[in-house]
């Protein structure tokens, strides 16, 4: 089972690592080398150098031996061999120094027998062979509580962690795709960047460690990895490109190294989110026959052509755009009669438009989208649509924002399907082969199979005309149907069927 990953001293420790460093585009070519641009490091004695005063280091339970933080596997190395101790499900425990503090102090004041299962190895073999190996796991309640203890913890200062996050407004943050800076809360280089560059990394209150986990995702893109299927690349562009034609801008969903950064992993001890949220699920299928008739579904929210103003329907987000932008999407597609994709093609042109700050009405560039509003709503470009040879091409297909839900609410008016089926656009819908059997004697593929002269032969309507009708009633150009040929004459229908 995967365990949420803790925020241990070692990961703390490592936060601010280089953040000082001074770089050396400041020190010239031939002077650098005579430089001390970072701190240096003295080379350590053979047998280790003690841990610096004030620095964070776990003792033994058992003696007075003291390991670095970042050194937690030889500290457990140790006591199993020192002190036949085995600790179960370490990844489980949240602050793995109080956890062994507790447990230095109670070995202190009882046998450890008192606490531990004890395992005996070789018990076949002769008593001085014999060994005994002492288990400490949450079989224990008193372990127990102490995990769960660790946890509740843990969780209260990620919370307020989270929460001082949230409400800080002195942010500083670079897109890691455009390089454009943004000041004041996370929110906003979170929201730009899922917005302009499609990358989502999750909802801003969903996080925790933001400029930790930003970091990390800056340095894979510095070292030219893909975020998330992690291979790499020759260089930005070849990486680029891979990002966004795979829509890798994402990150994995499977890397572990991920988990601390997201507030659910640390909700339930031993539980990653990909368990917490198959819970949810098998909590749905168990009530699946509950009354839903009175369910109703959230709208989808779209978004203005022209400002980040969001409408709950169509019809809303049409009386903005009519109202502030003088633009009426619901009067253009009556007037030029467009169809479902020629909407769709518009749409996307007036987004790329708007995202490359272009008037598409006067062909003038701006700066910003503030600037470019203010041009269109004074000039009132926003109803000066081009020709339609403009924007009515291939190209616009495709969505500018993948995540654009204005493209889901566009449908076509009833007066286009009628048109569509005056056109004869009327849908063909396949012979049912489940049946082959009957299929054969009354397929319409019958008709193929009878002879040339026999298909195309008008035949003569007999005299007085067909029964039921007088002379001269719909008797020219009357076809007489013919029968099927003689059984000895059939060809095989099999070529036409699928077996």
């Amino acid at each position: 089972m995967a365990a949420p990953l803790t925020l241990g001293a070692a990961t703390r420790g490592d936060e601010d690592e280089d953040c000082d460093r001074p770089g050396a585009g400041a020190v010239s070519n031939e002077d650098r080398k005579d430089c001390i641009l970072e701190p240096l490091s003295l080379p350590e004695r053979p047998g280790g150098s003690p841990t610096p005063a004030g620095s964070p280091s776990l003792p033994c339970a058992f003696c007075q031996e003291h390991f670095p933080a970042a050194e937690q596997d030889q500290l457990l190395k140790h006591m199993v061999i020192e002190h036949k101790m085995v600790i179960a499900d370490v990844k489980l425990v949240a602050d793995f120094r109080r956890y062994i503090l507790y447990w230095r102090k109670r070995f202190s004041e009882q046998p450890t027998t008192d606490f531990c299962s004890v395992i005996r190895i070789n018990s076949t073999a002769p008593l001085e062979e014999q060994d005994n190996y002492f288990l400490l796991c949450d079989v224990l309640p008193e372990d127990r509580v102490l995990r769960e203890e660790l946890q509740k913890q843990k969780l209260r200062g990620i919370l307020e962690q989270q929460q001082r996050e949230r409400s800080d407004d002195s942010f500083r943050g670079v897109c890691m795709f455009c390089s454009e800076e943004f000041l004041g809360n996370r929110s906003v280089l979170l929201n730009h960047m899922s917005r302009e560059h499609a990358f989502n990394i999750g909802l801003p209150d969903n996080i925790v460690h933001c400029g930790e986990f930003l970091r990390t995702l800056q340095e894979k893109l510095d070292n030219l990895q893909c975020l998330y299927c992690e291979r790499t690349f020759r260089d930005r562009n070849a990486l680029r490109d891979h990002m966004r034609k795979r829509r890798h801008r994402r990150v994995n969903p499977r890397n572990r190294e991920y988990d601390r950064f997201y507030v659910i992993n640390y909700l339930e001890l031993g539980k990653s989110w990909e368990e917490v949220q198959s819970e949810d699920d098998r909590e749905l299928l168990d009530h699946q026959d509950e009354d839903w008739s009175d369910w109703e579904e959230r709208p989808v929210s779209a978004v203005c052509l022209f400002c980040e103003k969001q409408a709950e329907t169509i019809e809303k987000l049409c009386v903005h755009m009519k109202d502030t932008h003088e633009f009426d999407l619901l009067e253009i597609k009556s007037e030029l009669g467009l169809n479902f994709y020629q909407q769709v093609k518009l749409v996307n042109f007036i987004r790329r438009q708007v995202h490359q700050g272009c008037c598409y009405g006067c062909h003038a560039r701006f700066p910003s989208r503030a600037a470019l509003r203010a041009h269109m709503e004074a000039a009132g470009h926003a109803a000066l649509l081009p020709d339609a040879a403009t924007w009515d091409q291939p190209e616009y297909y495709f969505p500018t924002y993948e995540n654009d839900s204005l493209l889901c609410t566009l449908s076509d008016s009833d007066s286009d399907l009628q048109a569509q089926e005056q056109e004869g656009s009327v849908p063909v819908i396949g012979e049912d082969t489940s049946g082959l059997q009957a299929l054969r004697r009354s397929s319409v593929l019958n008709q193929l199979l009878l002879p040339e002269g026999v298909r195309g032969r008008r035949a003569l309507p007999p005299p007085g005309g067909p029964p039921g009708l007088p002379a001269g009633d719909g008797q020219e150009g009357a076809v007489q149907v013919c029968p099927p040929p003689p059984p000895a004459k059939e060809q095989p229908l099999e070529k036409y069927f699928k077996k």
